[in-house]
């Protein structure tokens, strides 16, 4: 008899198990070897490892059957005979009765952290520490850098009319497009609001082609330049006063949150973030937002967005869809920066290295150094990394305006 149950309760088991349950769901085979191969990239090719790692594993503890860690609470209702003073949540129904709420299970740990990105708190707090690592003052010398940042976001609206033709919705297509700014925390507070069961498939696209930055920007680069434009050497920048650096984080909070509301979020803790670099009276708040908080988030940012990958929203044509038009996003950013760039060198008489443009994406710093290398393959003696970084900062701004205006446009 004791022979039996010990038999009984080991089948038991074995059908309880998450083996069991991958043999009757193959699928999340695939989607754990697609996280293990995210983490060797991220480990041995260093491909955006801070938030690649992150995403990587998320995925892996979200494709893990009967973990439930991304699962939501389940709740249970009583009417109010049987409430009986218990401390539930009164809902109202459709007849007009009342009963009460019960969690009955709580959730999944990665549930819970995950509300900071549906509620769209942790891509304000990345921005944040952005603002405080980033000096502005090479946009501030060369206002025109805006011009060039701007340009860079063409590949954004490219590819969102682009995506609508392939049968995508607008708020789909607008999620989409947003990797084209290569500004990861800013497609994933866009596609959190506007098409958040896209949020996986964009966050890993967006993270993916921002460490391949190099490889994707220098062929388009070289392919609208001839060598003799490459070999530009731009005059030095003019230096900037404190209190230039002082204000401008100010006027552009104020000018941006009044024209677009909806961009207030980012742009705000962007500009909150420069204000304590800048200002030079709170060190402590200023390392904390480089440091500490913009750590803690990224890590919470990053296993969450990763867990959103689930199988079943992973593995269709359209994440394919999105892989495919995320590159064409890119490409056409990096074209329309270096496109304006040689248009303002003809315009300036030859005085600007078109290539400085392509750093008008919003990749800080990576974007600015490979228009610094490609400067210096064609002229040693060329150091175009302080200008590029004009139109990368300014690219920054631009990625954050065009998810505001995408989100005004198709937002609830």
């Amino acid at each position: 008899m004791n022979s039996i149950n010990v038999g009984e309760s080991l089948v038991k088991l074995a059908q309880q198990s998450g083996v069991s349950a991958l043999i009757a769901q193959p699928q999340y085979l695939i989607m754990i070897a697609v996280a293990c191969l995210l983490i060797y990239l991220a480990i041995v090719k260093k491909y955006e490892p801070l938030l690649l790692l992150p995403i990587a594993f998320g995925m892996l503890l979200a494709n893990l059957p009967l973990a439930g860690l991304m699962d939501g609470p389940k709740y249970e209702y009583l009417t109010e005979a049987v409430h009986a003073g218990k401390n539930g949540i009164p809902v109202l129904m459709a007849d007009g009765s009342t009963v009460y709420q019960y969690i009955s299970q709580t959730g999944g740990l990665l549930y819970y952290l995950y509300q900071g990105v549906k509620l769209g708190i942790y891509p304000p707090l990345i921005f944040l520490g952005v603002g405080a690592m980033t000096d502005f003052g090479p946009l501030i010398a060369n206002p025109k850098s805006l011009l060039l940042g701007a340009a860079a976001q063409l590949g954004i609206f490219i590819t969102f009319i682009g995506a609508q033709l392939l049968g995508y919705t607008a708020a789909e297509s607008g999620s989409i497009g947003i990797i084209g700014g290569a500004d990861g925390p800013t497609a994933i507070y866009l596609t959190g609001k506007l098409a958040p069961h896209l949020l996986g498939p964009i966050a890993v696209a967006a993270y993916s082609y921002m460490a391949l930055v190099p490889v994707i920007q220098p062929p388009i680069m070289r392919a609208l330049t001839t060598k003799k434009e490459r070999m530009i050497v731009m005059e030095q920048l003019r230096p900037v006063s404190k209190r230039e650096k002082i204000i401008f984080p100010i006027a552009v909070t104020i000018i941006v949150s009044l024209l677009l509301p909806s961009a207030a979020p980012l742009v705000g803790m962007l500009m909150l973030g420069n204000l304590f670099r800048e200002s030079g009276v709170v060190e402590r708040l200023n390392k904390t937002s480089q440091n500490d908080l913009n750590n803690i988030v990224v890590i919470f940012l990053g296993v969450t967005v990763g867990a959103t990958t689930n199988a079943d929203t992973f593995l269709n044509w359209k994440t394919l869809g999105i892989i495919v038009l995320g590159v064409v996003a890119f490409g056409f950013g990096t074209a329309g920066g270096v496109l304006l760039g040689k248009l303002m060198n003809k315009l300036s008489g030859g005085k600007i290295n078109p290539l400085i443009g392509s750093a008008g994406v919003s990749a800080v710093p990576m974007a600015a150094r490979v228009s610094q290398v490609e400067g210096q393959k064609a002229n040693p003696g060329n150091f175009l990394l302080m200008h590029a970084m004009g139109p990368n900062v300014a690219g920054v701004i631009g990625s954050a305006i065009a998810a505001g205006i995408l989100l005004s446009m198709f937002g609830a």
